[in-house]
């Protein structure tokens, strides 16, 4: 469902002509009227991926929001959830008249954004194309090298895409190529510039959630008990140097936070506005800066805001008294990454954590009425079936509310996923993303193991009670038992 808005911004068109491979020169026309529609794509029709529960886009809601303060008309369209077909996106292009089309790309989703590309281009051959996201980040000359898609943002793009979409309202194409952050053609090749980080993190306006039907989402969060529930993010930016990971590129690698005050703004906002009742922070690393993060739970206690919610962070980031304020703040579940039991494995991974401090955080957390969550991965470099055998071992031990179980999935650019391209050590999944292979297992062994460790840890007497005492002895025999559980990604 898209929704209209009242108001009216100067935009201009680009009708793009060919010039020798990926360089390009535009040619001006102007329109009285623009619009920016903002989409994701649809989910990758391969079936290797859990799709899982879909959560409104909170990061494109930003870039939305942005827009719309710098006075652009914006419509968005969750593509992940509604799965239009092309032919359906030729038909919206052709309503709607854009101007510019921004699509979120991962690397899962990328032929299926080269699709949804094309099929803006033939609907309307002027319009621009633009695509950010984790994939664009990463491997911005991937898309490029498509004549359908015209730039591409390079990390946290609220400044940079309406920087652009300024650029070409004034006519100025010079100015748009060497804009931070964008990454684009020009007659020379493909120019990528490199991001300039937001510092002031509450120059962002709120989501603007009020351009996606909330209604269509299942607006409950499994970790909590509050209904309605919603998401929202307090920082950007990780100090950390986790091998399997490279969201540093995406958002830097210095902590930025909202402030104390415009984090309880938005909580009331969501409460005012939608209803809110329970929240999950989707932050990595919830309690990195705990001097904010002790000042929001004061505030939440301040204010008496009645909200329950979740958090992830990391099992060395938490304390006693920390976790003494978070509970009484609202903190109901924290979610720890704890990715194996084996301390060989974490160093491999360069995680700087060890299973004497997951279990010391669980027991506090327990101690303080927080309710634990984590997840293993399976099959990470030099890990061997034995290794895999202790993680089950030791989530036994410490015996969460919740635990998933993940094949490891190498992404581009991140530390092992530049190993596995050298020592050819994987499994190709699809045309980007890689699994690890050895003399032991491949991809299809790590799916069997995935769901033997699944049935082995929630199976057992205990698990399956907690779970029926959680959402009630009816809902579990009609959720669990007569319907079965959900296989994809190792989780109940």
């Amino acid at each position: 469902m898209l929704m209209e808005k009242n108001a009216k911004a100067w935009l201009c068109c680009f009708s793009v002509k060919a010039i020798s491979g990926a360089s390009y020169q535009p040619e001006m026309s102007w329109e009285s009227i623009g619009l920016i529609l903002l989409m994701t794509t649809a989910p990758p029709e391969k079936d290797t991926w859990y799709h899982g529960k879909r959560l409104p886009p909170i990061g494109l809601m930003y870039i939305a929001g942005a827009l719309e303060k710098a006075g652009y008309t914006v419509e968005m369209l969750d593509n992940y959830l509604a799965n239009k077909s092309c032919e359906e996106i030729k038909q919206i292009i052709r309503q709607t008249n854009p101007f510019m089309v921004g699509i979120t790309c991962g690397s899962a989703t990328f032929a299926r954004c080269l699709e949804t590309a094309q099929a803006i281009k033939d609907a309307k051959s002027d319009c621009v194309v633009v695509v950010g996201g984790w994939h664009a980040s990463y491997l911005p000359e991937t898309l490029l090298s498509h004549p359908e898609i015209d730039y591409a943002i390079i990390g946290e793009g609220e400044r940079a895409i309406t920087q652009l979409a300024n650029a070409l309202t004034e006519g100025n194409i010079d100015k748009a190529t060497i804009l931070p952050g964008v990454a684009c053609k020009t007659p020379n090749g493909i120019t990528v510039n490199a991001p300039q980080f937001i510092e002031d993190m509450d120059e962002i306006p709120y989501p603007a959630r009020h351009l996606l039907p909330l209604e269509q989402y299942d607006r409950t969060i499994e970790f909590l008990d509050a209904k309605p529930a919603d998401v929202m993010s307090i920082s950007r930016g990780c100090v950390f140097s986790c091998g399997f990971c490279e969201i540093r590129k995406l958002w830097g690698n210095i902590n930025r936070n909202f402030s104390p005050k415009r984090v309880i703004g938005e909580i009331q906002d969501l409460q005012n506005r939608y209803g809110t009742k329970g929240i999950y922070f989707i932050n990595d690393n919830f309690t990195l800066n705990k001097e904010k993060t002790r000042m929001i739970c004061n505030l939440m206690i301040e204010q008496k805001l009645d909200l329950e919610w979740v958090c992830d962070t990391r099992v060395d980031l938490v304390d006693e008294e920390l976790l003494e304020l978070m509970s009484k703040a609202g903190c109901r579940v924290i979610w720890f990454g704890v990715e194996s039991g084996s301390s060989k494995i974490l160093k491999r991974i360069n995680r700087n954590t060890t299973p004497q401090q997951v279990e010391t955080a669980f027991k506090l957390c327990k101690k303080h009425h927080i309710k634990t969550a984590c997840s293993f991965m399976l099959g990470l470099p030099d890990e061997t079936l034995e290794d895999m055998e202790e993680s089950l071992k030791f989530a036994k031990k410490i015996n969460p509310d919740y635990c998933q179980f993940n094949i490891f999935i190498a992404y581009p650019d991140s530390k092992i996923y530049k190993e596995l391209l050298q020592n050819k050590n994987y499994t190709q999944l699809d045309e980007y993303l890689l699994s690890v292979k050895s003399n032991e297992y491949d991809y299809e062994t790590l799916r069997a193991l995935q769901w033997r460790f699944f049935k082995s840890f929630h199976m057992r007497p205990k698990q399956i009670l907690k779970r029926a005492k959680r959402e009630g002895i009816l809902a579990f025999i009609k959720n669990r038992l007569l319907h079965g559980t959900k296989k994809a990604n190792g989780t109940a």
